[in-house]
């Protein structure tokens, strides 16, 4: 899966010359936290809730109320902004993309081609999304935890065939594997829990959880 196919593409963008007050009503009126400032379709910088609040007077300043507002109508996105922004190609794994928030201890990414054009953002938020999308989380049936003391090749492929002659339609696997035992967890699409399980049990499986999972809406 690629950053391409998670990524935030309606995009709220503004102008180097935008006008901090400005800035932030946009980002109130859209409930958003960042905004990418491009030029000529390129991205150039990024502003932040963090760097507008850096770029406030503080409390204890000795300006008045009028100075303060006259400072930051005169200050605009060029002056705060974030110049030297991380970003992701769109054909990046969603793993590059996870490793590089991480590595560099922040909570966007903007995506943009090999002409440095933007064509779209991939935040913490819709990482989140993409996790519950990999796990099943929003689309029910049955989840089955299974523990796999002796990992070997072939055991995956056993298991969804062994499924799929009980006519039962998998719709995602997850495998952890951790130091003394693997765990493979599998959504699947029939509610019917116990009989899932019965299956499992009998072909020499041990199934330690067979929940049932809600549907949500997405």
């Amino acid at each position: 899966m690629s950053i391409r196919d998670f990524m935030t593409k309606n995009l709220v963008v503004v102008q180097p010359d935008i006008k901090i007050f400005d800035a932030v009503d946009l980002m109130r009126k859209n409930d958003i936290h960042r905004l990418p400032v491009v030029e000529n379709e390129r991205l150039v910088g990024l502003l932040t809730e963090g760097t507008i609040q850096a770029a406030m007077p503080s409390q204890a300043t000795s300006l008045s109320v009028y100075e303060v507002n006259y400072l930051l109508n005169k200050t605009t996105a060029a002056d705060i902004m974030i110049k030297d922004v991380q970003t992701i190609a769109p054909d990046y794994l969603l793993e590059d993309g996870i490793y590089k928030m991480r590595k560099n201890n922040i909570g966007v990414l903007p995506v943009v081609d090999n002409q440095n054009e933007l064509i779209g953002i991939i935040t913490n938020n819709d990482i989140f999304d993409a996790f519950l999308k990999i796990t099943g989380y929003n689309d029910g049936g049955t989840r089955i935890q299974l523990r796999i003391p002796e990992d070997h090749k072939g055991i995956l492929a056993a298991i969804t065939q062994l499924l799929a002659e009980n006519d039962y339609s998998i719709l995602t696997v997850v495998v952890n594997r951790k130091e003394l035992e693997t765990i493979i967890e599998l959504q699947i699409e029939s509610r019917e829990a116990d009989k899932i399980r019965q299956t499992l049990t009998a072909a020499g499986y041990d199934v330690f959880e067979a929940t049932l999972v809600t549907k949500r809406e997405g």
